[in-house]
């Protein structure tokens, strides 16, 4: 912040701030006149200016910022011109006579990134890879799940923002869009990104018109990681255990077919009607749960002569991890009956395997250009044994559902970046994208046994042929995206800037799924069966002799959908210092929305296209004061909205155990109103404490709902006119005290949000606008996913010693308080996942420059992970399980 001067001044000093080795501004950095009180500091762009009074003469600037040697550069001030004056800061770890670069700096580190926040225009929060790994946090999904006012719901990839789920959030990789993996879900499952690839994990939860106007949760934006130095390469091994495995490790079985590796080629097989002649087997396949990781990444600088310089940074790792878990499933009707009671036996294999470049091109401190690649392969098998009643099945308890699923994703990420300076006044930053995702599910099965009574032995069970069948689905998605953006600075004493822009996206979407299902006559089904040798009964030679016949959807056809989006959208955006303490945003972006989606599926096989547009105005503001030096006032409102997902609006029909999802072609997309207000304060270079009230009001909310049909189908639907929520969040990083000069530290962190969500429900209104009939249990509700209370807690020590050394050990808690799970219909209750608690420990220790250990006892106090049904008279659990607690040692070696 400025300290004011004489009022009439007329010159000054103003400059740039920069990375000696990189040639990167730093933001944040502190600005001094030696022996005077006039200060200020660096902005996003690493640059500043100053007003001095009218005192000509020798000054001297004095640069600081955490992790570089404090800079002093002496200028001359002429009566009433304005000087410029470029600093170089150098990494406190570099050797420059020696041009040997012993440790890269981390300018994602806590301090910096609090520094930057601090200074920023934006409401933006950043965890960045320091605090990543001092807090033992694996990948992108949990590290926002320790950001305040974010959840994530345990054993899925949906994170929630606010209260406000997949739906209402949009994901980006260094600011450009990236496609989801999942045809469930609008946005890329997080847990695919690896800290070992992330610089900083980014949550806006306050809108601004760079972004996409899809926006009401927030917007997370991963920033891949960069090296600048003389040359690194470090290998990373580890393994990691849970106890519920461990209690398993001689009875652990998964399905055939899905190697350890995570990669596979099959799929559905030549004429899949014609004969049984499936290539895996469905007999179980016992497997000995070794797991682990390994990884290696590697970076150097090269310095190309004339100010040109190429950084390199490239990583490769691969992860894996069994899970077990053990539970009850029910599905209850609306009076608390029983439609399937059942115990629950998962068995679960994950696999990651990510490869990355990156690579920066420094022309001059004027012009940069960088590429960067990302692949990554992750697979999810899962072999599930759900036993017990299942009504007019096996209403004498004896039933077995047995099913295993196996998902393959791969993702490739090309981007081309761009930045520029052009004059003193004009900046220009752009980039391209080109991305393809490709996800597989190739050969899901699914069995129905029980005990016969009359013959008293396990038998197939059939209602319909779907009881008993396999199931192939394939997605393929590409995206093409491409941002511009132009600067315009205003005034000598750069009292802020004008930016135009454009984002363009086009997205492209093939889905096809294939299900043979086994129709087994009254014989077939008096066959005993080996449940743990199912080839016995399903093989080409009861096929052919009629024991069992295949069909598959209606007609004998796959079902299909092909979505196109179109977006592009224009903005203009104001900045401007209004006095010394106060900034304004004022920003408009237009949006031209195009969606189209061709579908023919079991429901309907007419093919015809489904297409909506739109064209969006989207105004936000964004205040900031400054109350003094360490403390600012922020307040943020903006308009928005939020487009419903292709799969959600393709008339099409995905079968799970105990429940059946159905598009709705009749979905719109809701329009939403946003309101911030934040305090921060920043007492010292690494503490931090913010107080923020939020508010968003919701047009036509969305909402996952079971409506009325013989099988209580899910889909989604805009359930009423209006939803709101409010709340509040707080977060607090202190230094509880240092000592040995400031090499040892006990700090604590934590955040905590409170908020309530309410929405109108009228089945009027679904009925009046979509082809389904609803018959809501409530006509008031909150939003599914949204807790009341999230809470994360930490406590470290750090302790340093001989400039190579370091240990540090910290303690994590999170809560997060019971959250609706899905909306009651039919007379049922609401479904409510209970509230819990977790508790990690993390030890790190570097013994030298070369060598370090990492330690992780994670869910120490192992909760047990409850869902229930609100029925009228008492609530029922229906979803009760552990996940066990786990262990993990790793070691790091730099080469």
């Amino acid at each position: 912040m400025q300290v004011s001067g004489v009022k009439g001044q007329q010159f000054g000093v103003k400059g740039k701030v920069l990375d000696i080795e990189t040639y990167q501004p730093i933001s944040g950095v502190s600005i001094k006149i030696a022996n005077t009180q006039y200060a200020t500091s660096t902005d996003n762009a690493g640059e500043f200016s100053l007003t001095l009074p009218e005192k000509p003469g020798e000054y001297v600037l004095v640069s600081t910022f955490v992790g570089y040697n404090t800079d002093s550069t002496a200028f001359n001030l002429e009566q009433k011109t304005w000087e410029f004056v470029p600093v170089v800061l150098v990494n406190a770890n570099s050797t420059l006579e020696e041009v040997v670069i012993t440790r890269r700096r981390e300018h994602i580190s806590e301090a910096a990134l609090l520094a930057e926040r601090k200074a920023s225009n934006l409401m933006v929060e950043k965890i960045g890879a320091q605090e990543l790994s001092r807090k033992g946090v694996g990948d992108a999904a949990s590290a926002l799940a320790k950001m305040s006012g974010v959840s994530r719901i345990e054993g899925t990839s949906q994170v929630y923002v606010r209260g406000l789920g997949d739906r209402y959030n949009t994901t980006s990789f260094n600011g450009l869009p990236i496609p989801s993996n999942d045809p469930e879900r609008k946005n890329i499952d997080l847990d695919l990104f690896t800290t070992d690839i992330v610089e900083y994990v980014a949550v806006d939860k306050v809108y601004s018109n760079y972004m996409s106007g899809d926006f009401a949760g927030g917007n997370v934006d991963i920033a891949s990681k960069r090296y600048s130095g003389d040359g690194m390469l470090e290998v990373t091994i580890g393994s990691n255990t849970n106890t519920n495995v461990l209690d398993q490790w001689d009875n652990f079985y998964l399905q055939q077919g899905p190697t350890r590796s995570g990669f596979v080629n099959y799929g559905v097989p030549n004429d899949p009607l014609g004969g049984f002649n499936f290539q895996n087997s469905l007999n179980p396949k016992k497997q000995t749960p070794l797991f682990g990781n390994i990884g290696i990444r590697g970076g150097k600088s090269f310095v190309l002569g004339m100010g040109s310089r190429l950084n390199l940074f490239a990583v490769a790792n691969y992860t894996s991890d069994y899970n077990y878990r053990e539970g009850v499933n029910r599905e209850l009707s609306a009076g608390g009956n029983r439609i399937k009671d059942l115990d629950q036996i998962r068995y679960g294999y994950v696999t990651n395997t990510t490869g990355m470049l990156n690579a920066e091109y420094v022309l001059n401190p004027n012009h940069k250009f960088s590429y960067n690649f990302l692949f990554i392969n992750s697979s999810d098998q899962s072999a599930d044994r759900y036993s017990g009643f299942i009504r007019d099945m096996a209403e004498n308890g004896q039933g077995i559902i047995q099913r295993n699923t196996f998902r393959q994703s791969k993702l490739f990420v090309n981007q081309i970046l761009g930045n520029h300076l052009l004059s003193e006044k004009i900046d220009l930053d752009w980039g391209l994208s080109y991305n393809n995702v490709t996800s597989g599910m190739p050969d899901r099965t699914q069995n129905t046994m029980g005990i016969n009574d009359q013959l008293g032995y396990r038998v197939l069970l059939q209602n319909q042929p779907a009881d008993n069948h396999r199931y192939f689905q394939d997605l393929t998605e590409t995206e093409l995206a491409f941002n511009v953006a132009a600067h315009y600075k205003l005034g000598d004493n750069d009292q802020g800037r004008i930016s135009l822009g454009y984002n363009g996206k086009i997205k492209d979407r093939d889905f096809e799924d294939f299900q043979v299902n086994f129709r087994i006559p009254s014989a077939g089904r008096q066959q005993r069966i080996d449940l743990n040798d199912l080839d016995a009964f399903f093989n080409p030679d009861n096929f052919n002799q009629g024991v069992f016949r295949s069909e598959g959807f209606t007609l004998d056809l796959p079902q299909t959908y092909q979505g196109k989006q179109d977006i592009h959208a224009f903005f203009a955006n104001g900045e401007y210092k209004l006095t010394d303490r106060l900034t304004g945003m004022i920003g408009l972006r237009y949006e031209n929305i195009t969606q189209t989606i061709d579908y023919a599926t079991v429901l309907d096989r007419s093919g015809r296209p489904n297409t909506f547009k739109r064209n969006s105005l989207l105004p936000n503001l964004i205040l900031k004061y400054e109350l003094n030096e360490k403390q600012n006032l922020r307040l943020g409102a903006s308009k928005t909205y939020t487009l419903p997902q292709f799969k959600e609006r393709a008339y099409f029909r995905y079968i799970d155990v105990t429940e059946t999802r159905v598009g709705n072609p009749d979905l719109y997309p809701s329009q939403d109103y946003n309101l911030d207000i934040r305090w921060e304060m920043f007492p010292r270079a690494s503490e931090l404490l913010s107080v923020t009230l939020f508010g968003k009001y919701i047009v036509d909310p969305m909402n996952e709902v079971t409506f009325a049909s013989s099988a209580n189908d899910v889909s989604y639907m805009n359930t009423g006119d209006w939803g709101a929520v409010y709340g509040a969040e707080v977060e607090i990083k202190k230094d509880v005290f240092t000592f040995d000069n400031g090499d040892s530290k006990l700090s604590v962190g934590g955040n905590a949000a409170y908020m309530k969500t309410d929405q109108e429900l009228s089945a009027e209104k679904v009925r009046s606008e979509t082809i389904y009939n609803l018959n809501l249990t409530h006509d008031r509700a909150g939003f599914t996913g949204a807790s009341d209370f999230l809470m994360n807690a930490d406590l470290s020590f750090t302790k340093k010693w001989n400039n190579e050394s370091d240990i540090v050990a910290t303690v994590l808690y999170n809560h997060f308080s019971d959250r609706l799970y899905a909306l009651g219909t039919e007379g049922k209750g609401n479904q409510i996942d209970r509230g819990l608690g977790t508790l990690d420990f993390i030890l790190k220790y570097k013994v030298n420059r070369k060598f370090g250990v990492d330690l992780g006892a994670r869910n120490l106090l192992d909760p047990t992970y409850e869902r229930i049904q609100d029925n009228t008279d008492v609530p029922v659990t229906i979803l009760s399980y552990k996940r066990g607690i786990r262990f993990s040692l790793g070691f790091k070696y730099n080469l």
